[in-house]
């Protein structure tokens, strides 16, 4: 048996690119950032912050979702597994890369709709909350 899964919660590093194929499939493509953080070591020694880029591949429904909702920011939980490849530069010389092909993802940002679309109306506050500040209420607790 052997696993080949990637689990990344990081900020994407720019606007997706996103490509449709003469098939109708949709494949996007971003780079993603994971930090982690610098510390101490006892000794006092200072170890900085790091930060790794990796390259998400994105298909199909997923690659429809990106180009609509994820942008250059943003913070994703991105599920998938480890595809390596290699292609000759303008150069000619063989290049490598390590892609990381999304099986799953998940928006962690806090805004929900892409910038073209307006904001939904805030919803009204209901009667006898927040905006009754009456304390003479027998509180449960």
């Amino acid at each position: 048996m052997s696993v080949n899964k990637v689990i990344l919660i990081g900020n994407v590093g720019k606007e997706p690119e996103v490509r449709h194929l003469d098939t109708g499939v949709s494949v996007a493509t971003f780079p993603l950032a994971t930090t982690e953080r610098g510390y101490t070591l006892q000794n006092g020694t200072q170890v900085p912050e790091r930060t790794d880029w990796h390259n998400i591949v994105l298909w199909r429904g997923l690659a429809d979702i990106a180009e609509r909702y994820v942008h250059k920011g943003d913070r994703l939980y991105i599920e998938g597994k480890l595809k390596p490849r290699s292609y000759d530069d303008q150069n000619g010389q063989r290049r490598y890369i390590v892609e990381i092909y999304a099986e799953n993802m998940e928006m962690l940002s806090s805004r929900g709709t892409a910038p073209s679309q307006q904001p939904a109306p805030q919803q009204p506050v209901a009667q006898g909350t927040a905006a009754n500040n009456d304390t003479s209420d027998d509180l449960p607790f």
